[in-house]
């Protein structure tokens, strides 16, 4: 008998080595594709990078907080590993902080009893009502997250499914997440603390489904949770499983070109030169890779389309080295002791620097000794800001001094005096760093009109092997979701290639 002929090996090329990126990229050579990933950067990790610094500082650019561990675990379970296999996981209590005042500050408990006694001490029964919103919460993440984020979007048939139309009502998706709140809460310190969650999602709560009340289970009944070393052990882990199954990452490799025969991209450049390949999936900035690596005729969407688009908040970072302790803070503080409608109404409708804004303060080193030298502080600060604005150096500094006069004041430190390092990082470095359109730093705002099927697609429609992952496609903004994202695109494109 003959030989059987030796099949060849499919080769498919990841834009973007992020969450959804390397997710993507393992999932495809986990099915016996040979896959490069590409990335303009230095180093691999997208907005999940780390900035470690020659004086002992080690800190996470981007994401800080670990919600959802279920979504991690699943995928190192899908390759046989456990997330503890590479970094060890912390819970944290308080999960987070919320500062309303000098003394009038919410230390969010990790222990459900604790947190329902905190509600009740605020608002006379309140933790009753706390227990049926996260009932429905509850609910709401159970179906979103086995059911709902594992869809592609690609058809409205995708719907239909007996639990999904059964629960239509209950998942509220046409009910204001805002007026959900307030049906059970009066107290504004308590509609703040179960509103936040949703400005990761990066829409004002009038404008966001009830839906995403699971953002709520995720942050109150599942905690909030450290990654020892910071998110850059995730992604450092992630892409040891990747290359498990054979994934190779070229970085400082910013891919220049898409080359379509028909209806199928057939060569990638890159500053590795041109290369064949039998699939593509685009893991860095949608609109980027649309506009600049592809022909108009080739395009899923206009830039009218992309300029209508709500997009989620940009930020202006600071990633501060302190060479002293810094009382009062907890691993995430959030500094809500300013007006949150009229800094999202900045942020949204006026796209404008904030005239008062609200800030957030990650201090890891409260939990981590190896992210900073010993008996110093390592804080990321973090304010939200409209995409699309204008950030030199002169206001990033206005604002550096704001944020500082009143965060010297909480914690009766002076903290610019024991500044041994202070970078910080604004629109035009998200835009100059990952091709960010417009400068955004979460991805597509999640309002009704931009959920599940109305997002941009996950495929390109008029080419068969190009399909899209990350934050600007389903499921949405988030790690979690981006993980989520990479797994479904590789899946649409193996799903393709096995036709």
């Amino acid at each position: 008998m003959p030989k059987e002929l030796k099949q060849e090996v499919l080769e498919i090329a990841v834009i973007g080595s992020g969450f959804a990126g390397i997710s993507s990229a393992a999932y495809l050579a986990k099915q016996g594709y040979k896959v490069d990933v590409y990335e303009k950067n230095p180093e691999i990790g997208g907005r999940a990078r780390q900035l470690i610094t020659e004086n002992g500082y080690v800190f996470d650019m981007g994401p800080s907080w670990y919600w959802m561990p279920e979504v991690f675990e699943k995928f190192f379970n899908d390759f046989g590993h456990k997330a503890e296999d590479f970094y060890e996981l912390q819970l944290l209590d308080p999960g987070f902080s919320v500062v309303f005042g000098a003394n009038d500050v919410l230390n969010i408990p990790a222990n459900f009893e604790e947190l329902c006694q905190l509600f009740e001490s605020i608002e006379s029964g309140s933790a009753e009502s706390l227990k049926r919103f996260l009932a429905g919460a509850e609910y709401k993440y159970k179906i979103g997250m086995e059911k709902l984020v594992y869809k592609p979007g690609l058809s409205l048939f995708e719907f239909a499914d007996k639990d999904l139309i059964k629960g239509l009502f209950k998942l509220q998706v046409f009910t204001s997440f805002s007026a959900h709140v307030k049906k059970h809460f009066k107290d504004p310190r308590l509609v703040a603390l179960m509103e936040f969650p949703v400005l990761f999602l990066g829409a004002m709560p009038d404008d966001t489904p009830a839906l995403y009340s699971l953002m709520n289970y995720a942050g109150l009944k599942l905690g909030t949770w450290y990654p020892k070393g910071g998110f850059g052990k995730v992604i450092q882990a992630m892409k040891i499983v990747a290359e498990k199954q054979g994934v190779k990452f070229h970085t400082n490799s910013a891919v220049t070109a898409l080359e379509v025969q028909g209806k199928s991209v057939v060569n990638l450049t890159s500053a590795q030169g041109t290369k064949p390949y039998d699939g593509v999936i685009a893991a860095a900035d949608y609109h980027h890779i649309e506009e600049k690596l592809l022909n108009h005729t080739h395009r899923n969407y206009s830039e009218r389309y992309w300029d209508n688009r709500v997009l989620a908040p940009s930020c202006l970072i600071f990633y501060l080295g302190v060479s002293t302790k810094v009382a009062r803070l907890n691993h995430h503080t959030l500094f809500f002791d300013e007006d949150l409608k009229q800094h999202a109404h900045e942020i949204y409708k006026e796209a404008q620097w904030p005239s008062k804004p609200l800030f957030y303060v990650c201090c890891p080193s409260i939990t981590d000794s190896t992210v900073a030298p010993n008996e110093h502080e390592n804080l990321f600060i973090l304010m939200p800001l409209a995409p699309d604005v204008k950030d030199p150096e002169t206001i990033r500094e206005q604002y550096f001094n704001i944020i500082m006069d009143r965060l010297e004041t909480y914690t009766g430190t002076p903290i610019r005096q024991y500044l041994d390092y202070k970078k910080s990082y604004c629109v035009s470095d998200f835009i100059t760093d990952y091709n960010s359109y417009k400068g955004n730093a979460y991805g597509l705002a999640n309002t009704l009109m931009q959920t599940a099927n109305l997002k941009p697609s996950l495929k390109n429609k008029k080419i068969n092997n190009l399909f899209y992952a990350g934050q600007l496609t389903v499921p949405g903004p988030g790690v979690p979701p981006s993980i989520i994202s990479g797994n479904v695109a590789a899946h649409q494109l193996i799903k393709y290639l096995k036709k």
